[in-house]
């Protein structure tokens, strides 16, 4: 079965505990702490597989978790770092941010993305030795690893797009211009899953064509196939629409033309504007007088129109030398930039829980729902700096650090980040 989204969790690994440990050898005296850091935990890494086409893999595992850090131990022997959890998706997938819909990236390209970076490891007691103390009896714990729900979308990577009615011609074409081998039958909806070729132009050259599953009357609001399959029109850079020039099923291919193109206006005004060449196919069915009133009704509406008649290749070649051209004047595949997730977001989650420990006037506060607002703010922008001082406030923990007996200058750790206290 074609999937072409899918909903998934995946947690990066937790950071390993630091160690508590104290060297003690015979003729050393002295020897101090030796606890080791605890290892990272594994990222959730993304990368492409060209061998994929679908999110199938996706419909039964809907959670992914990476392995966590190892802890330290004694002496300063460091915990292992987790191994990364390595997800392949097909090329083309956009992954966004489940709730907010925020691109986190766009899997067009070789380029692994980290989706959920693995925390990092607890610092073992070596770390907080001072000449004050020199015995420290505590180590940190590894930071939670980053979790997220997340959406996966596939947008095929085509330069080309076939769009029409089903039946004109499409996986026809498609089949005598490129090597894909698309199901063609002459019954509606043979097509129920987009088909990539890869038309050669010689000399290195080429584009990638895709025979997109016939649209209908309402696919612009879910009707048919539908949005199923109108978001891999969205990054053709050009778009062929093909018409049966012969009216062969009883419908009117100037009719057909505009039911289309209102469907895709309904899905994406953006999209409507894409440019479009009309090829008219199965010519060999049509009258003189049927081709010439075609021909006449697309050039006056300022659209380059060709005839084809795809079985026995009559016109295919003019009409690729068209679309070869006409790429060279379009820009590159829309490519999809990464969004920041607001801060503000993760304020809003129910649990608003927290914790904090006191170890040798070194006050740990420990709140999974704070551990993303510190990750999405860049403290040494002012701005973000001021807002995670007011979350501090409203959350309660700065009142919870005054009850615990805070004083100015103690030191605050809250996972990767330590500040000296200030009221």
């Amino acid at each position: 079965m074609f999937v072409d989204k899918a909903k998934i969790k995946i947690k990066a690994g937790d950071g390993g505990n630091g160690a508590v440990s104290f060297r003690r050898e015979k003729y050393v005296a002295a020897g101090g702490p030796d606890g080791g850091d605890g290892g990272r935990g594994g990222n959730i890494v993304f990368k492409v597989d060209s061998n994929l086409s679908t999110l199938s893999d996706f419909r039964y595992k809907r959670k992914y978790t990476a392995p966590r850090g190892g802890n330290g131990s004694g002496g300063r022997k460091n915990g292992k770092s987790g191994e990364d959890l390595v997800i392949y998706v097909p090329r083309g997938t956009i992954i966004r941010e489940a709730e907010s819909g925020a691109v986190m990236a766009d899997m067009s390209t070789d380029e692994p993305f980290i989706a959920a970076k693995g925390g990092r490891g607890g610092w073992g007691n070596p770390h907080f030795a001072t000449p004050t103390r020199q015995v420290p009896r505590f180590a940190k714990e590894g930071t939670p690893g980053e979790e997220w729900e997340v959406t996966l979308e596939l947008k095929l990577l085509a330069d080309v797009g076939l769009i029409g009615f089903p039946n004109v011609g499409k996986s026809t074409l498609v089949s005598v211009v490129s090597e894909a081998k698309p199901i063609i039958a002459n019954y509606h909806f043979t097509t129920i899953t987009p088909v990539l070729g890869v038309v050669a132009m010689g000399e290195g050259n080429s584009f990638v064509m895709a025979d997109i599953p016939g649209l209908i009357e309402g696919a612009g609001d879910g009707v048919g196939l539908g949005h199923e399959f109108l978001r891999h029109v969205d990054r053709c850079r050009l778009l062929v629409h093909i018409i049966d020039a012969a009216g062969s099923e009883g419908r009117d291919p100037v009719n057909d033309f505009e039911i289309i193109n209102n469907e895709l206006e309904k899905f994406s005004p953006e999209l409507a504007e894409r440019p479009q060449i009309v090829a008219a196919n199965k010519i060999d069915m049509a009258s003189d007088e049927q081709r010439e009133a075609l021909r006449k009704h697309f050039e006056d509406l300022g659209y380059e129109y060709y005839e084809i008649c795809a079985p026995i290749q009559e016109g295919t070649r003019e009409l690729v030398n068209a679309l070869w051209n006409k790429l060279q004047t379009l820009p590159p595949i829309k490519r999809y930039e990464t969004e920041s997730i607001p801060a503000e977001m993760f304020e809003k989650t129910e649990d608003k829980g927290f914790t904090i420990r006191v170890e040798d006037n070194v006050y740990f506060v420990e709140a999974p729902w704070l551990l993303k607002i510190l990750r999405a703010c860049d403290l040494d922008d002012y701005e973000s700096l001021q807002y995670f001082q007011k979350v501090l406030v409203r959350s309660g923990i700065v009142d919870a650090l005054l009850e615990k007996g805070i004083n100015e200058g103690d030191t605050v750790s809250i996972y990767d980040l330590e500040f000296d206290f200030v009221n």
